[in-house]
């Protein structure tokens, strides 16, 4: 459903075409809007994010990359960093849990697929030391930068740098299997 929808709809956009960017809005925004309220916790800040997220898009259509994830998952990784980028500018972290739960998705017709990766993603994650684990969903999940994972764990920042990268070099052995 997604490549059959999507991804013309994301080259249309690239193209400046406003109508395929309408429809790229109205079929992905719930989503982008979901992930950003579940980071920010706060409705006009999930609004400004997802509007921001929405600029950037279509500014930046054409440098999407098919072999690095899905279109929704190009989109969402956008309004994400847009809502960790009004986190640090609100300076919002003591709003916001740093529990360890990743944002979840609501779409219909990939609920299985993503449901599997999110499965086999939690299973990878579970394989990593807990300080790695930790490490990279603090860094990941939460948008801490390293020195607030620094100060957070109370480990030097080599260390923490180390646990990151090894957590994501096992992560992405465990994921390609």
């Amino acid at each position: 459903m997604e490549h059959e929808t999507l991804f013309p709809l994301l080259c249309e956009t690239a193209n400046g075409n406003k109508a395929a960017f309408a429809e790229l809005y109205k079929l992905t925004s719930p989503q982008l809007y979901a992930v950003v309220l579940k980071l920010l916790k706060r409705p006009e800040l999930a609004d400004e994010a997802t509007q921001d997220a929405f600029i950037k898009i279509w500014h930046n259509a054409g440098s999407y990359q098919r072999g690095k994830g899905t279109v929704l998952t190009w989109m969402v990784s956008i309004a994400r960093y847009r809502a960790l980028d009004l986190i640090r500018y609100h300076n919002l972290r003591n709003e916001v849990s740093l529990d360890n739960e990743a944002p979840q998705l609501d779409e219909s017709s990939n609920t299985v697929r993503m449901n599997t990766e999110q499965n086999k993603l939690a299973e990878c994650l579970d394989e990593l030391d807990q300080s790695q684990r930790q490490a990279i969903q603090l860094a990941y999940v939460n948008g801490l930068s390293h020195q607030e994972v620094v100060n957070h764990l109370s480990s030097p920042l080599g260390t923490i740098k180390s646990w990151i990268r090894r957590g994501l070099q096992s992560l992405q052995r465990c994921l390609s299997l």
